[in-house]
């Protein structure tokens, strides 16, 4: 509790970095989270600098961008995961992924013949722009806030821009029209990443991720993984491989895994783990964003695990068997 007594000590500000500037995607992801509103928000030009200001504390905590639901994982965000020490995910948030089409104040539509653009955002509304646009020519932006600014300081020629909604909220733009995206069920999947802490108590409605390495290369050995997860009852969200790097052939794999590192079956799981694996990386254990009760078959119950391990125990200690 703070005094508002004087001289009493001032309460202290958290910082939360995001992928700027305003009206961004990442902003929207950021402004879900209660404890962030009121406080104070670093814009950053990338996943590493937002990464950087977690472990050298200018920032609290970072919003950074994990997958897409229709370009997949963020190969950069989950690099950087899995080569970053001391952080973790505290939260998970999903955000639509909506665009509009914006223009100098005073364009029209039917004027519009150069769109600039970030290629991503241009090919998830291409069908749109050669329905309604067919005659158009595209520039390629550096993201999706960086081509609508284009068209305000001068640096682009176009006569439109494919931006995030949200950057109506910060700038002087004419929306030409509105949910040109192709896939009205596209999402963006972020993440709120801290210093390590103890991960939150769990809700019954989480998810644990997780980067492994295979011990080497040989006839199924990412079985022998996905065994782990298999004999214990556990369902993967996600499981995508990314290149280590040292060599080629090498890869990492990030896990997704229903469940909380609190739960016995996921607790054993991650034991397994690391007696198989020459590194496991322990992400964090987090709410799911989509708040869905994890469900599984009663003999991956946590009592079902208490019971084996002193049915074990006693056996070690010689202790006679009761039915």
């Amino acid at each position: 509790m703070t005094s508002d007594l004087p001289g009493a000590e001032a309460p202290v500000r958290r910082t939360y970095s995001y992928l700027g500037p305003a009206g961004t995607f990442t902003e929207a992801a950021l402004a879900q989270v209660p404890e962030a509103r009121g406080r104070d928000w670093r814009p950053v030009r990338n996943v590493g600098e937002a990464l950087a200001d977690v472990v050298e504390g200018r920032s609290d905590a970072a919003m950074i961008a994990i997958e897409n639901s229709v370009d997949g994982g963020v190969s950069t965000a989950q690099d950087a995961l899995a080569t970053i020490p001391g952080l973790r995910i505290v939260g998970e948030y999903l955000v639509p992924v909506e665009f509009v089409l914006v223009g100098r104040p005073g364009a029209r539509l039917q004027d519009v013949g150069l769109i600039a653009a970030h290629p991503v955002a241009y090919a998830q509304c291409l069908q749109w722009l050669s329905r309604e646009l067919p005659a158009h020519s595209h520039v390629p932006a550096a993201s999706n806030v960086a081509s609508a600014m284009s068209l305000l300081d001068g640096s682009s020629d176009a006569d439109a821009a494919i931006a995030p909604p949200g950057i109506l909220e910060h700038h002087e733009l004419e929306l030409l029209a509105s949910n040109i995206g192709d896939n009205p069920n596209a999402v963006t999947r972020f993440v709120l990443v801290a210093r390590t802490v103890v991960p939150p108590a769990p809700t019954g409605a989480d998810k644990t991720s997780l980067i492994v390495e295979l011990p080497d290369d040989h006839p199924g050995a990412l079985l022998e993984m996905l065994e782990q997860f298999a004999t214990r009852g556990i369902n993967l969200s996600l499981l995508a491989s990314r290149p280590i790097g040292d060599e080629l052939g090498r890869y990492r794999f990030v896990v997704d895994a229903d469940g909380h590192l609190q739960d016995e079956r996921m607790a054993d799981a991650l034991m397994g783990l690391r007696r198989f694996s020459p590194r496991v990386t322990f992400l964090g254990s987090y709410p799911r964003a989509d708040r869905a009760v994890v469900h599984y078959p009663e003999r991956y119950a946590d009592d079902v695990f208490v019971e084996a391990r002193d049915w074990l125990r006693g056996l070690l200690s010689g202790e006679p068997e009761t039915d």
